[in-house]
Formats: structure tokens, C-alpha cells, sequence
């Protein structure tokens, strides 16, 4: 028999003498370090006199060799001292107890060692045996990062699963999930169970197909039948309560077999869908034919779309050319009139017959007027509309430039026109309106008129025609 020492898991040879009575000094040191990976011997001050380990197993920094000679609390981790002084305060206990301690490694960090430590001689000298514990814990981390893993995975997949039963729920389409096999129904979103005049508890486990008009179940049931069987999606019209619905089937393989996804759409809702994608695409028809140029932005100015009239325009090849740029690259006064357009647009919302000019690729300028509207749209910045058009090809009456006939006329020019343009202007507009008065006066004498003014009658008849003012084919007075 052998008498145990200490724990369940600890016993003692019976007879220790006889069975290690012929062991050498030697073979005691052979078999230490092959029951360790570090032996320390410690005097009963807690000196380290000896140290065997194992070639290249613990790295700790000045080498093991360094620790002879220093207090054994001090090779380890200050957190790991009290533990050191609990293995050489256990006296004569030949309990094998074991603590963790902490070694400074040479890279910095730490390597974990478990040490007991035993009485063998006289004046409390001690044997310490340690074990490397970098391979448990390198397990052990490996451990908690795969729990962790596993943990924000889970996590992940109840937030997906949240979004998509919240996108299940909420759409207007009828939508059933239905047992590829049993052709129950799993799960029913709301929209489906107003389809089917029920509610999603009580359509959940029914027979799919007794859910539907009994002159359409054939039809129903071949569609299943159809699609379980190729595995390609398929869709058949039916009828639900006496409304020709649109059955379309789908089916997904999971891992306890095979589900079918079934979507349940009223044919008149399908015609109003396809009637406003037709309404949608024939605008965007109208707006790339139209001669005008037309030009979407962002609220910063930067090319979004644009129609063919813009890109012949500028003339570019194709419209890809000229997403991405700002409008401003092409506007006549650079930095300027685009600033101009964007500060009534934050301010108005629409901004009306806006003259400038464009300048195309090869530097020539064409004179346009542009029309521009903000629009916003919730959750985005919204995007900017501008509609340019050339008046360079206008007749006289519609040039660009003509003349104003008033104060509040010349006021809209600013911003729209150079204020050298401006000047020009309303100069000419005042020596029409002075040229008229002095008519007037004169009862259209234009000698007299002339001297009125201070000018010569040649420098008279130079405004008049100018000006087209008064018929000069008549005589002079």
C-alpha cells in the first residue's frame, strides 16, 4: 500500500528508502530536471544557489545563469513576490503546492511558471521545481479569442437576423416560407396574411396550397412541384379569395433540407409598378432628346448627370467624360457664377433665366441663360437641376445684351452681368433717355436739340441711329 500525502492526487512510495535507496546524486539531478523545466536550489534565506533548466526553454532576460546569487523574489514579477514568499514559508509541508509566478521574458513581456517547492536539508534549504506554462497559456488565450470570436459572430448574426425579420415584416409584398417537403408554412410576414384574408398565427403550419382558391390549387401545386424539383425559380398566376395574385416560388437549401421562398403579389399592383417604372423611363427618354442641355449636380456643384445636349455643348464625347467635374469648369466666369447660382439656390430654391456664358473645350464661349432648381431629398444632401440654354442664334430683339429700360432692370443684371457691362448700359440708357427729353423740348427740331445737348448735329444723328430713335429719312429742321 501506499499512504497519501496531502491531496487525493499526491502519494508517497512505500517504502520510499527501498525503492530510492540506491539512487546516486547523479541520477537525483537527471531525474529533477526531467521532471522540470527549471530547478532552482534555495538556502533558507531565499538565495539562489543552483539553477538547472532545459537548453533554450525559458528565455528570461540575463539568462537563468543570472539568477544565482540574487534573492529569489527578486527574479520574478513584483505582483508574483507574495507567492514567492508562501513556497519558502512552507518549512517542512511535503505537500506538492503549486503557484503560478511571473518571469520577465527578453522580449518584454512575461513567461508563466508554476513552481512547488520542498524542504531537502538542513537550515530550510529548499528545492524549487517550475514548469513552463506558456504552451497552457497560449492555449488558453487561444481559448478566450475563440470564445470572443464566436461571441461577436453571434452577436452579428442576431443583429442581421434582427434587420431581416424588421425587412420581412415591413414589406409590402406578401412573402411565406414554406417547408420544401411538407409544403407547410414556416413563417408568414404580415403583408401575406392580409393577402390571405388570416392571420400569421394561424396560417403558420397550414398546407400551403389550402390556402388558395380551390380553382387554382392544381396550378399551385405544380409550381411546387416544378420548383423543388429543378431548383430554378418559376411564378404562375393564381387566384386568393377571388383575386388573381402572382405566385412567385424560390428555393433555398439549408441544412435541415430544403425551404421554399414564396412572394404573393396582386396583379394590380403590379401594373401600377410597371406603369410608373414606364412614366420614370419615359422622362429620362425626354430629358436625354431634349435640345435644351440639362445638367444634375450636388449640392456642391460636382456633375452627376447630364443629357446629350450638354455634352455636344461642351463638346465631349460622352457623358461619363464629364461626370465627377464641377459645373464650374465650363461656366464663362470661373469661380464666380457658379458661386453665384448656388447662393440663390440655398436662398430661393429656383433660380430663372440666369445669362452667362459656357465655354466648351476648344475655349469658345456661347452665350446661354440658365434656369436651376434645388431639390431635397430626406436622409441625402439632395441634388441641383440646371437647364441651359444657347440664346447666341436669338434675333436682335432677344440678344442677350439688350438694352434695359429701366432702374429695376438694370438692379436684376447684378449678378447675371460684369459690372463693367453694367456701367456700359446704363450710360447708353441714360443718353437715350436725355436724347428723347431733349426731342421733346425741341418739338423733334434736332438743330436745336443738338445745341441743347452740346453736341453737333453729326454727333446727333450718329446717336439717333444708334439708338433707333426718331425717322431719319425725313428733312431736318
Amino acid at each position: 500500500m501506499r499512504s497519501q500525502v496531502g491531496t487525493p492526487y499526491v502519494t508517497q512510495l512505500n517504502p520510499p528508502k527501498h525503492a530510492l535507496a540506491e539512487l546516486s546524486t547523479e541520477a537525483n539531478v537527471a531525474l529533477l530536471s526531467a521532471a522540470a523545466d527549471l530547478v532552482l536550489v534555495v538556502n533558507g534565506e531565499g538565495i539562489v544557489e543552483e539553477v538547472s533548466s532545459k537548453a533554450d526553454v525559458l528565455p528570461v532576460k540575463g539568462g537563468v545563469d543570472g539568477w544565482i546569487g540574487k534573492s529569489w523574489q527578486d527574479t520574478v514579477a513584483s505582483e508574483s513576490r507574495p507567492k514567492v514568499v508562501k513556497l519558502l514559508n512552507a518549512g517542512t509541508d511535503t505537500r506538492a503546492t503549486w503557484r503560478q509566478v511571473n518571469v520577465l521574458a527578453d522580449d518584454g513581456t512575461y513567461i508563466p511558471i508554476s513552481f512547488c517547492a520542498v524542504v531537502v536539508g538542513p537550515k530550510g534549504r529548499m528545492i524549487a521545481l517550475g514548469r513552463d506554462l506558456r504552451a497552457q497559456s497560449e492555449i488558453q488565450q487561444q481559448l478566450v479569442n475563440a470564445q470572443q470570436t464566436m461571441e461577436r459572430d453571434y452577436l452579428r448574426l442576431r443583429h442581421l437576423e434582427s434587420r431581416y425579420r424588421i425587412l420581412f415584416d415591413l414589406t409590402s409584398e406578401g412573402v411565406l416560407v414554406v417547408d420544401g417537403k411538407s409544403q407547410k408554412i414556416i413563417e408568414a410576414n404580415p403583408a401575406a396574411a392580409e393577402a390571405f384574408g388570416d392571420t400569421v398565427r394561424r396560417m403558420v403550419g397550414k398546407q400551403m396550397i389550402d390556402c388558395i382558391d380551390s380553382d387554382s390549387r392544381s396550378v399551385i401545386g405544380k409550381l411546387l412541384d416544378t420548383v423543388r424539383g429543378g431548383g430554378k425559380s418559376d411564378q404562375a398566376v393564381a387566384k386568393i379569395r377571388n383575386h388573381p395574385v402572382t405566385v412567385s416560388v424560390s428555393v433555398m437549401h439549408e441544412e435541415g433540407g430544403e425551404v421554399l421562398l414564396v412572394r404573393v403579389r396582386h396583379e394590380q399592383a403590379m401594373r401600377t409598378d410597371n406603369s410608373s417604372a414606364t412614366q420614370a423611363e419615359m422622362v429620362t427618354r425626354v430629358i436625354e432628346q431634349a435640345p435644351d442641355a440639362f445638367v444634375v449636380t450636388d449640392t456642391d456643384g460636382d456633375v452627376l448627370a447630364v443629357n446629350r445636349a450638354f455634352t455636344e455643348m461642351v463638346e465631349m464625347n460622352r457623358a461619363d467624360q464629364v461626370v465627377g467635374e464641377s459645373l464650374d469648369r465650363w461656366l464663362g466666369r470661373a469661380g464666380v457664377d457658379l458661386n453665384v447660382l448656388l447662393a440663390n439656390l440655398r436662398q430661393r430654391s429656383s433660380v430663372r433665366l440666369f445669362a452667362t456664358t459656357i465655354r466648351n473645350e476648344n475655349g469658345r464661349q456661347i452665350p446661354v441663360e440658365i434656369s436651376a432648381v434645388a431639390v431635397t431629398q430626406q436622409g441625402s444632401g439632395g441634388a441641383l437641376g440646371f437647364t441651359i440654354r444657347d440664346v447666341g442664334r436669338r434675333g436682335g430683339g432677344e440678344t442677350r445684351n439688350a438694352m434695359p429700360h429701366s432702374v429695376e432692370q438694370l438692379t436684376e443684371l447684378v449678378g447675371r452681368v460684369p459690372l463693367r457691362e453694367i456701367v456700359g448700359e446704363t450710360t447708353d440708357l441714360i443718353e437715350k433717355l436725355c436724347i428723347e427729353a431733349a426731342l421733346i423740348l425741341t418739338q423733334d427740331n434736332r438743330a436745336t436739340a443738338s445745341e441743347i445737348l452740346g453736341l453737333s448735329r453729326q454727333s446727333l444723328y450718329v446717336k439717333l441711329r444708334q439708338h433707333g430713335i426718331g425717322n431719319l429719312g425725313g428733312d431736318d429742321k
